[in-house]
């Protein structure tokens, strides 16, 4: 099976053997308001459908995609041939052919990273606290922790053997969120971001009555950009990556929830083919 031609393949200088997509909510079997490509199985939806979709995906992807139990969280799991679907972590890396590395949003941030060879890739769920982390500006969220174990990775110390060489080496690509017009925070929010760095005022804009509209793609480049990845494409912050506004595309919790009782979940997805398919 093909992937869905609405589904999206990253544009990025990733290495043939890396493959990459992130799935929209069109191609699959859920019933409103999952119509149609719904691959959450924590919303709602009815579970044969769920299952139908996953393994639509499967099927699209050639390899197993690992479904993880996001808790906005900074928790990375190193896939392995035995890590079950639900494993509680908001990112995955994988080494090894035949597991995709798989985080499901509805307004979120989706992550996507690997190097310029392709010895590794990795996925993260970025809201807003897992960006921020525990600590805030000065603490490590999940992109960090992404980085982190990905400079672990034997292939990558061995090679590089420095953490400013393996950034230099990571392509990261952004996938659909809400939109930094459509995505209204509260001053805590802003504070945990611009508290210890201060570019990160820039990716707020004033809202009404004290709030504050806030960009996911903005705080994800200032958080990698600072660990020195320079490579990042995808998502600019324009509307047509906006998860709210595009309604027929994506699914959104904060449009959809209190308006139709339910949002569905899509997808982004990376794995090694193996260099020489699947």
């Amino acid at each position: 099976m093909v992937p869905h031609p609405d589904w999206i393949i990253p544009d990025w200088p990733a290495p043939a053997h890396v493959r990459a997509l992130c799935t929209t909510r069109c191609g699959g079997v859920s019933a409103a308001p999952y119509a149609s490509m719904n691959l959450g199985d924590h919303v709602g939806d009815d579970p044969a459908a769920v299952a139908g979709n996953r393994a639509l995906l499967q099927s699209a992807l050639g390899v197993r995609p690992v479904f993880l139990s996001q808790v906005h969280g900074v928790d990375v799991v190193m896939l392995q041939p035995d890590t079950a679907d639900g494993t509680c972590a908001d990112a995955a890396v994988a080494d090894r052919p035949g597991l995709a590395c798989t985080v499901m949003v509805a307004d979120c941030l989706p992550v996507l990273m690997t190097d310029r060879q392709g010895r590794a890739v990795a996925a993260a769920h970025a809201g807003w606290r897992g960006l921020a982390g525990a600590g805030g500006a000065t603490g490590e969220g999940v992109l960090e922790a992404v980085f982190k174990r990905f400079c672990a990775i034997p292939s990558a110390k061995a090679s590089l053997d420095a953490p400013e060489k393996i950034a230099n080496e990571l392509l990261v690509w952004l996938g659909p969120c809400i939109g930094p017009e459509r995505f209204e925070v509260g001053a805590e929010v802003r504070d945990a971001f611009v508290r210890g760095h201060a570019a990160a005022e820039a990716a707020f804009q004033p809202g009404g009555g004290g709030r504050f509209l806030a960009s996911l793609p903005a705080l994800a480049r200032l958080r990698l950009q600072a660990l020195g990845i320079g490579s990042i494409g995808g998502n600019d912050g324009s509307a047509a990556w906006c998860t709210v506004g595009e309604s027929e595309r994506f699914f959104s919790h904060r449009r959809d929830s209190a308006r139709l009782g339910g949002s569905g979940r899509f997808a982004a997805c990376i794995w090694l083919s193996g260099r020489g398919g699947g």
